[in-house]
């Protein structure tokens, strides 16, 4: 239940990112937002980790802040994913990609500081 729900506070992240920064754009379904959130969650899943570990370096001396970059350049990639699978999502540039992902960023932690039940608790 947990990962449909990350799914689609990652959906509503998106959506939020397209509706409010110039520079990306959203024109499909609810359906394919879902499975362009499907897409986000799988690049962020096995490519992002891989980027992070060869970037420890430069990400300790940005003190942290080359992860943002990280971050604008697993949008774009999810677009470019999106684009090849028929989603209509775009990212028109490096700039609203480093915004969107920040605002996809600061959503996402939010919805799922909401709506996602820590089980780590002794209730």
């Amino acid at each position: 239940m947990t990962l449909i729900l990350r799914l689609l506070i990652n959906a509503a992240a998106l959506w939020c990112a397209a509706h409010f920064i110039d520079g990306i754009s959203y024109t499909g379904s609810w359906p394919a937002l879902v499975g362009l959130a499907l897409v986000f969650g799988v690049v962020n899943t096995f490519i992002r980790p891989v980027l992070r570990f060869f970037s420890f370096p430069i990400t300790i001396l940005t003190l942290g802040l080359f992860a943002l970059v990280i971050n604008a350049f697993m949008l774009l990639l999810t677009a470019w994913i999106a684009a090849q699978l028929d989603i209509p999502f775009t990212v028109r540039g490096f700039v609203p990609a480093l915004l969107g992902a920040i605002c996809v960023s600061i959503l996402s932690t939010l919805l799922s500081a909401m709506f996602i039940r820590n089980d780590d608790s002794d209730d």
